[in-house]
């Protein structure tokens, strides 16, 4: 504002004085009070798209809200369903949730059973069980079979309605970093104001000049110095970096996410989708059966697991197919599902009975192992098979560069200590939190933050307020709509080892505002005594504007060129 003013100012002196007619150009400066005002509406356009960001996410999430109920009604003692708006609903009423439905508000099974996918809410890899007793959470998808809920929260107090409060109050209370740029201003301009006035009067009553000339001395000091190569150094480095960036498949939401990025000394992680790939294998198989080998286990656990829609099966046999062509139950085998238990395969050719399930179906006396699948033959023990989450791909090279640049790992999940452990070890990370709901993450975020910057990697609905809460959130383009919209960055190929890149174009970039703002400031302390001292024509003045102007651009386009290591 005050570079404006001055501009103008200057400039309608330098118009309508008749000391100045004949040289009335070398004081007309309208352009300058027009680039000023040009940059700070822009400031503030980018301000509006950040807050409307934040809206969309919030939209996001209420759209995982169901629309429709089931709801069952007793009409001459008969049992109805009927469909009705599930503003309709209230604590009491009972629901029917059948596969593929969402279920439309927390509540408690009554009968029925079947799995939901609540990974968007806990964080768990594996989907929930579900039978009479249990607790629903609305907005949950019922994946298989059909369950009648009595509605015990609706409403403000319905767990989807909380998670959306917090969204909102993560993305308010999100601090407002201040720019580099700002920082070097809020020194930079109260000094040339004090420069402009002690230029007045060393003019008027050391030098003893005219009023005038040393009121266009004072003010000749405001319009050369007018920070437009300052301006111009942040935004014009921002924007070859955010350029980049996309071409190199990292979508970047905003400037002051490099400069945290580059700065941030603690990344959070969640763990299922992130850095593991939500695909489950086989990590050892324990033989309790001589008769049986490794290989001939495999091959019964694909056959058996091809009958199940469980997503742990969907896994195991898209990671068994090369027993695929093993014939090792006869083509008569009969198979059948227990919910929550496993898969019995009977085989009446050969007499043999298989069972392939949780611990569940061991035997009395038989101690559990740990391993998450058991196969029986005969109600006997065969082999234990022990199943873990995929790591993905360059999961442990990504830590390994974060450490290297002594930025601490930790690892935020609603998942088991005992599978978090598991991560954490093969990946490298030293600290872990597990079995956390939301709101805790959001807890543990705000304490971490107290520490310095922190940036948040996940991918889920449930990550949408860590993300939003933590200085930068960061996912990936096949997370869910909710996680993309929260994220500051989103990597377009759902490759981690994006996320280094994107460190690393980060720094570069912070480091590229520096070397514009140290030029900014050399050129100011040069033509700023030059223009107290009545040394600096105007007309030299703007040139060297100019120039000012034009080494900050060439620079900032020099990171489009040069190699980042």
């Amino acid at each position: 504002f005050t570079g404006f003013m001055a501009a103008f100012i200057y400039s309608l002196i330098g118009t309508f004085s008749t000391q100045t007619a004949n040289h009335a150009h070398h004081y007309l400066f309208y352009e300058t009070a027009a680039s000023i005002i040009t940059l700070v509406l822009l400031g503030n356009y980018i301000e509006h798209k950040a807050v409307k960001k934040t809206a969309s996410s919030v939209s996001a999430l209420v759209k995982l809200k169901p629309l429709i109920a089931k709801l069952i009604v007793s009409i001459n003692n008969k049992e109805k369903i009927l469909e009705t708006e599930i503003k309709n609903i209230k604590t009491g009423d009972v629901v029917l949730v059948v596969t593929g439905d969402r279920i439309p508000a927390d509540g408690k099974i009554l009968s029925g059973n079947g799995l939901a996918d609540q990974s968007m809410f806990t964080g768990e890899s594996e989907p929930v069980v579900l039978e009479k007793g249990i607790h629903v959470i609305g907005g949950s998808i019922l994946t298989e079979g059909n369950i009648k809920v009595q509605i015990e929260k609706t409403g403000e107090d319905a767990y989807l309605s909380k998670l959306i409060e917090l969204v909102k109050k993560a993305a308010f209370n999100r601090p407002q970093i201040q720019k580099l740029g700002d920082k070097v201003s809020a020194i930079f301009v109260p000094l040339v104001i004090l420069i402009s006035l002690a230029t007045f009067f060393l003019a008027k009553y050391v030098f003893h000049a005219d009023t005038f000339h040393s009121v266009m001395n004072a003010v000749a000091v405001l319009v050369i110095s007018c920070p437009c190569a300052m301006g111009l150094a942040t935004p014009t480095a921002v924007m070859v970096g955010i350029g980049r960036a996309a071409r190199q498949g990292i979508l970047i939401k905003g400037g002051d996410t490099l400069q945290i990025f580059a700065e941030t000394k603690q990344m959070l992680f969640d763990k299922t989708g992130t850095l593991t790939t939500g695909d489950f294998i086989i990590s050892k198989i324990e033989i309790h059966d001589s008769n049986f080998t490794e290989d001939g286990v495999k091959a019964y656990l694909f056959r058996i697991e091809s009958h199940s829609s469980h997503p742990i099966a969907t896994s195991l046999v898209k990671s068994l197919k090369n027993y695929s062509d093993i014939n090792i139950l006869s083509s008569d085998t009969v198979f059948e599902e227990i919910k929550g238990v496993g898969i019995k395969a009977t085989d009446a050719v050969k007499n043999e009975i298989y069972f392939l399930g949780s611990k569940n179906i061991l035997p009395a006396g038989q101690k559990s192992t740990g391993a998450r699948l058991y196969l029986l033959k005969n109600e006997k023990l065969i082999a234990a098979v022990f199943i873990e989450d995929q790591i993905k791909p360059g999961s442990k090279e990504l830590i390994s560069y974060f450490t290297g640049n002594n930025i601490e790992s930790v690892i935020l999940s609603g998942d088991t200590e005992e599978k978090c452990k598991v991560v954490a070890e093969k990946t490298g990370i030293k600290k872990y939190f597990a079995s956390l709901l939301p709101h805790q993450k959001l807890e543990k975020i705000e304490e971490l933050k107290r520490s310095g910057f922190v940036v948040m990697v996940g991918d889920g609905i449930n990550d949408a307020p860590s993300l939003t809460a933590a200085h930068c959130g960061i996912s990936f383009a096949n997370a869910s709509d909710i996680a993309i919209q929260s994220a500051s960055i989103v990597i377009l190929n759902n490759s981690t080892e994006k996320i280094s890149e994107a460190h690393r174009l980060a720094k570069h970039t912070l480091k590229t505002i520096k070397q514009n703002l140290f030029w900014a400031f050399c050129y100011n302390a040069v033509a700023i005594p030059l223009a107290a001292m009545g040394y600096l024509n105007p007309m030299w003045g703007a040139a060297f504007m100019a120039f000012s102007d034009i080494m900050v651009i060439g620079n900032s386009i020099r990171l489009n060129y040069k190699k980042i290591r």
